[in-house]
């Protein structure tokens, strides 16, 4: 029989939250053994189906009464909310797992930033912070053909409105958003400077939102230091994420349509100009999927020294 390991939810509400109960739910060992929200306290879970009584527990602006069965605690809440927490959280148990999908951690040197497709695994640190969506696409993107790059790349993407998060904003607003595409963070988006901290420095990116409700386009444009053609690159491409069954590369031009509600990223285009150097990528994933959720339990599944995969549904 499968040993069964306890997990601890923070932030259950939001949409990603809804995406990890429904992946524990599945996973063969990983049990929900507790979720905290401030809204939601005391209402039942009803995307987990291994214990239909569960329900929400209450959430203080900085602690919570955790059980000490729970061995890892993810923390899905917003940007600068996680902070809040992490001093209560060492105090209740120095030896507990923490996946922080927020951004609040991701240039913190204590914690090991993890994408897994590409992260060298170096040990097995008890604090991980989880990539952003934009900044996983534009990483695939760019990883494999770096010692091949000169210059800046510039990637241009999409997102659908779940990615500005549950809470009303001009970001998720249908009103503002029906026929239209709204650009935001021109110049400064923080998913920009992951990308310069953790796989290119000179990397520029700007983000727009759609209306449409999830999913990812990015597109992105190399300088190569030689001429190259597109069924190069794709090699690349092919030999680099060979065994890493959620990204898929593809000749076509991936569309969002295609990844919603699909674990796996996918890498296509590869178009080259005339003169072999100018380089064109299209990546495309689920925000919160690929982009949060399926991540964290893909870096749960490592903390805990299981296969990547596991309790992964991506055929």
């Amino acid at each position: 029989m499968n040993k069964v390991i306890d997990i601890g939810l923070i932030g259950g509400r939001g949409y990603v939250g809804k995406e990890l109960v429904r992946l524990i739910d599945k996973h063969p060992i990983f049990n929900l053994k507790q979720a905290f929200s401030r809204s939601q306290a005391g209402s039942l879970i009803s995307e987990y189906t291994k214990n239909l009584n569960l329900k929400y527990l209450p959430l203080s602006n900085n602690s919570f009464e955790l059980d000490s069965s729970v061995q890892a605690l993810i923390l899905a809440l917003g940007n600068g909310d996680a902070a809040n927490y992490m001093e209560y959280i060492s105090k209740l148990n120095q030896e507990i797992i923490v996946i922080d999908i927020s951004s609040d951690n991701r240039f913190n040197q204590d914690w090991l930033y993890r994408l897994p497709e590409i992260t060298k695994n170096s040990g097995h640190s008890k604090l991980l912070s989880n990539p952003g969506c934009y900044a996983t696409a534009i990483q695939l993107s760019i990883e494999p053909i770096k010692n091949l790059l000169v210059g800046k790349t510039s990637s241009f993407g999409i997102s659908g409105y779940s990615g500005a998060g549950s809470k009303p904003n001009d970001k998720n607003d249908k009103n503002i958003l029906r026929e239209n595409i709204y650009p935001y963070s021109l110049a400064d988006h923080l998913h920009q400077e992951e990308v310069r901290a953790h796989c290119y420095k000179k990397s520029s990116f700007t983000p727009h939102v759609a209306d449409f409700f999830r999913g990812i386009s990015m597109t992105t444009h190399i300088k190569l230091k030689e001429p190259s053609d597109s069924s190069q690159i794709l090699r690349v491409f092919k030999d680099f994420y060979e065994n890493k069954p959620l990204v898929k590369i593809t000749e076509s031009i991936p569309l969002v349509a295609d990844n919603v509600m699909q674990h796996h990223a996918s890498i296509g285009g590869f178009d080259i100009d005339d003169s072999g150097l100018n380089l064109v990528i299209c990546c495309t994933l689920d925000n919160l999927l690929k982009g949060a959720a399926t991540q964290c339990i893909q870096n749960l599944n490592y903390s805990f020294q299981l296969n990547e995969e596991a309790g992964i549904n991506y055929e």
